[in-house]
């Protein structure tokens, strides 16, 4: 069977050729077309070439394409996987500059100081819904998978607008589970697990190894430990920009709600919640959060993988395939499109509306991220009896209020909606001050079509 992709946004290096990678990896894809679209011409002919390389370094025979007409590029397509964000990092970079002159800091500034900030959302909120337009125009069966932050308000906006559009969110935050499970010195194989929560704050609702309950063995390991997962510096460091599962944070946040976090519901960087273990630099280095650090090397790292990009696009010699070793990588998207392509009654991780009541507890409008089967009918959600009272009582007032607010603002064109949402954080001491931090992001030249859409 043949099966189209469309890819918007695949400047982005590592996922677009990771997606090559697993498709070459999966014989069900052997026919399958990929679309490259990206709106940067030296940066989509370079991935591009890349994808080819590494195609026919596996042997594979995924048909490869590019186009930086993203409208021609969906004819025909079954999926089309949004993973673009518009105007790079130095929007991000900006807004944050901003933010920090205005007093605002890492911890709870859900909506500011962080990869979703209202300043960004604006912009990605407005392209995916241009992209689902297309989508529902040009190949109106095609699935959408939006895999580009932020998914959370960006799956709720789409799915109560558009309610014949087939929109699944994708994240591959729920992996983090299996960084518990490597800190305990478990195999991958042995362990199962189950989530609930929206995106960016998921909570493991069940731990499984070899069957059995695991929360008494991390009990167990955490006391060994002295109270912490992992029980040095070294060891946390071991894991990267990836070890935030493993921190003093995460173990408190387990002790304070009986549920372990996973993903970035205990991130240093992507989420930053809450914000008292934010609250200054001490506190931050006791409970093994680096923000700053998390950044700063988030940045330097995407400028130096550039680099090495075009070295490894200029040297042909190179194997792309070393750089990129040919093993599956703990992306979900394939799994959901080999579902739903190929009948292979899948389970994955989905961000789909809880308009079937899918998690007991949350509104039926608004985004869920839970298990599903996937098959050639469509997603099949795993219903489960949602979080404790005290983990709902966090959801609703740090992820869903702020969520709705920004949600209001974007569809009424409203400012004062929009300092309604900057009122909420946790770091704003006066209107005067929400007032000065929105219009001062809105006189940025980056953001004149935000200043204009919300004149």
């Amino acid at each position: 069977m043949s099966v189209k992709i469309c890819i918007i946004g695949a400047g982005s290096c590592s996922f677009s050729v990771n997606l090559v990678k697993d498709l070459c990896l999966n014989n069900n894809f052997k026919d399958a077309t990929v679309t490259l679209v990206d709106i940067n011409e030296e940066r989509l002919n370079a991935i591009y070439g890349l994808c080819v390389r590494y195609r026919e370094e596996l042997g594979g025979s995924v048909n490869i394409e590019k186009s930086m007409d993203r409208r021609s590029a969906m004819k025909g397509a079954d999926f089309v996987m949004n993973v673009a964000l518009d105007g790079g990092h130095e929007r991000f970079k900006q807004g944050i500059d901003v933010s920090y002159k205005n007093g605002y800091r890492f911890g709870g500034s859900l909506h500011i100081v962080h990869d979703e900030g209202f300043y960004i959302n604006f912009h990605q909120l407005s392209l995916m819904e241009e992209i689902l337009k297309d989508t529902l125009e040009i190949c109106p069966k095609a699935y959408y998978i939006l895999v580009a932050n932020p998914v959370q308000a960006g799956v709720t906006y789409l799915q109560r607008k558009y309610k014949d559009a087939k929109v699944i969110g994708m994240c591959h935050g729920f992996n983090g589970a299996y960084k518990v499970a490597r800190a305990m010195g478990f195999d991958k194989e042995d362990v199962s697990f189950e989530i609930a929560g929206v995106n960016h704050f998921i909570w493991m609702t069940e731990f499984k190894y070899k069957g059995e309950d695991a929360y008494p063995l991390l009990d167990k390991w955490i006391e060994e430990h002295g109270g912490l997962l992992v029980d040095s510096e070294e060891e946390l460091k071991s894991f990267g920009l990836a070890g935030d599962e493993v921190n003093r944070k995460a173990v408190d946040l387990y002790h304070r709600y009986g549920l372990f976090p996973i993903g970035d519901t205990p991130s240093s960087g992507g989420g930053a919640w809450g914000w008292e273990y934010h609250t200054d630099d001490e506190t931050e280095k006791y409970y093994q959060c680096r923000p700053y650090e998390w950044y700063g090397i988030m940045f330097k790292g995407n400028a130096g993988f550039t680099k090495e990009l075009e070295h490894i696009v200029a040297d042909k010699s190179v194997k792309v395939s070393d750089v990129f070793p040919p093993h599956v990588s703990p992306e979900p998207m394939i799994p959901l499109m080999e579902g739903l392509a190929f009948d292979t009654n899948t389970r994955v991780v989905v961000n789909i509306l809880n308009d079937g009541g899918y998690m007991k507890g949350l509104p039926t409008d608004y985004e869920v991220e839970i298990a599903a089967n996937i098959d050639k009918n469509g997603v099949h959600p795993i219903c489960n009896d949602g979080l404790p009272k005290p983990i709902m009582a966090h959801l609703f007032r740090d992820r869903i209020a702020p969520v709705e607010l920004e949600l209001a603002a974007f569809e009424n064109h409203s400012k004062e909606l929009l300092v309604d949402l900057v009122m909420t954080d946790p770091w704003t001491k006066s209107r005067a001050q929400a007032e000065k931090l929105v219009q001062d992001i809105l006189d940025l030249p980056i953001n004149s079509r935000m200043k204009e859409y919300y004149r």
